[in-house]
């Protein structure tokens, strides 16, 4: 399974609007340089665990919860990364890279009350089964969009 990085969106601060960039650095142990979960400064930074240093959703997950009435743009979903190409299911458990670094899919992203206060009604159920991956950084590197993501345990296949 190879796919794309198709967009990067990092904010300062919990609530704020999600900016575009076209790249930026992944630290092991903090998440996207610049971001609210890399300076603990997220909405839930405070809660315990792994998978809190990056978030990804797949575009098509998207596309389908805009089939279904919902208008939602790809930065509306808070995920840091967008995908194309990519089973972020499979990702569970599995190191993969995003361009020079190297994610572990940690747990599974569902939408949340949160994430629908922020936008509107019925994004929570449009996103359902499709909220996207949590992850960590387990190789720090730069990620540009367009680059390739890849599985590297693939003995798991």
């Amino acid at each position: 399974m190879a796919g794309r990085l198709v967009a990067i969106y990092t904010t300062t601060s919990g609530g704020e609007p999600m900016v575009a960039r076209n790249d930026c650095h992944a630290t092991v142990g903090a998440g996207l340089d610049g971001d609210r979960y890399a300076t603990k400064s997220g909405k839930f930074s405070s809660r315990e665990g792994s998978g809190r240093e990056v978030t990804l959703i797949a575009r098509e997950a998207v596309a389908r919860a805009n089939e279904g009435g919902v208008v939602l743009n790809e930065n509306e979903t808070r995920r840091n990364l967008v995908t194309e190409g990519v089973d972020l299911e499979d990702l569970v458990g599995r190191t993969f890279t995003v361009g020079e670094a190297v994610l572990i899919g940690v747990r599974d992203c569902p939408p949340c009350a949160y994430l629908e206060g922020l936008t509107r009604p019925g994004v929570r159920a449009a996103l359902e089964g499709g909220g996207g991956l949590r992850a960590d950084v387990v190789r720090e590197g730069t990620v540009r969009v367009g680059d390739e993501i890849a599985v590297l345990d693939l003995a798991a296949d």
